[in-house]
């Protein structure tokens, strides 16, 4: 029985989540009739999916908006019984709850909550950037800190800023707009633009970073791979008495001229064994966007091996 719920919505998408049901459960025979389920097969194969099932039932009541990717995970058994409750990060706009969905981003919320410093490294769409944002606005909403600041080295990624239109605030934004994407999800908008008018919510290139101390706030710099070993240095030494610092990168995805060296891979070898320094490495099994995001990198990996 799947009250509630739309029948459409269990199946999936022209039936793309029933398709992964078949993969996981071939064994398994599944029917509906209204809003009831007929499940048939052998006793253990469909006790297992009845718990898989109340997950994915429990998990479209709460969710509107849910991608084939989380389906995955919840029948890979990737999220347990109440476990996005149990990882909650802090509620979002229209109550959304946002957490740690995978072992590696729970990992990096333990790291960043017991020290001061954590590097979070992995490909794209693992949720580096995004649980990274949400602990920060988490910080903010528990008076922990008194401001936050998103940080991204403006390199070009075969754009030229100069060709850019308008002035430097609109040039930037482009290279900041997964941040801003990140913030509105979780601050209603007239907070948001409050917060960014009175400073409380600062987004900036790196390069602004220079000469300052960066005291009571949280700080995240995001495609750290794409700073150099002196710039990197420059912003770590910005830490003040009390900061929270995330640094975030993919060293796949490293858009410096030929000639200029990425810091960020120096920086944690450099800083690895510090007593309150963190490293989280993020994989593709950590991949939260549509599920051919992780086959594209397992297939890239396999090039570069």
């Amino acid at each position: 029985m799947i009250e509630d719920i739309n029948p459409a919505r269990f199946f999936g998408p022209h039936n793309s989540y029933f398709k992964h049901f078949k993969i996981k459960y071939p064994a398994i025979k599944i029917s509906s009739r209204g809003n009831n389920i007929t499940l048939k097969g052998e006793e253990e194969d469909l006790e297992e999916f009845i718990k898989v099932l109340d997950s994915i039932v429990r998990y479209l009541k709460m969710n509107d908006e849910v991608t084939l990717g989380e389906i995955e995970r919840l029948v890979e058994g990737a999220e347990e019984e109440g476990s996005k409750k149990d990882h909650l990060i802090l509620h979002g706009q229209g109550g959304r709850l946002i957490s740690a969905r995978t072992k590696n981003q729970q990992e990096l919320v333990k790291k960043v909550e017991k020290r001061d410093l954590v590097f979070a490294v992995g490909p794209a769409g693992t949720g580096k950037t995004y649980t990274a944002v949400a602990l920060a606005v988490r910080a903010l909403k528990n008076k922990e800190v008194k401001r936050i600041i998103l940080c991204r080295p403006a390199v070009e990624a075969g754009e030229s800023l100069g060709f850019l239109p308008g002035d430097l605030k609109e040039k930037i934004d482009p290279y900041l707009r997964p941040l801003y994407d990140a913030l509105l999800d979780m601050i209603p908008y007239e907070k948001y633009k409050s917060y960014l008018e009175s400073g409380v919510i600062e987004v900036a290139p790196m390069a602004f970073m220079r000469g300052r101390t960066l005291n009571n706030c949280f700080v995240i710099l995001d495609e750290a791979q794409n700073a150099t070993e002196t710039q990197l240095k420059m912003f770590l030494t910005r830490m003040g008495p009390v900061a929270k610092v995330v640094v975030t990168g993919d060293l796949s995805q490293i858009d410096l001229p030929a000639r200029q060296r990425s810091g960020l891979q120096s920086a944690i070898t450099i800083l690895k064994n510090i007593d309150g320094i963190g490293i989280v490495r993020l994989n593709e099994n950590d991949v939260v966007r549509h599920p051919l995001v992780k086959k594209i990198i397992k297939a890239y990996n396999k090039k570069t091996n």
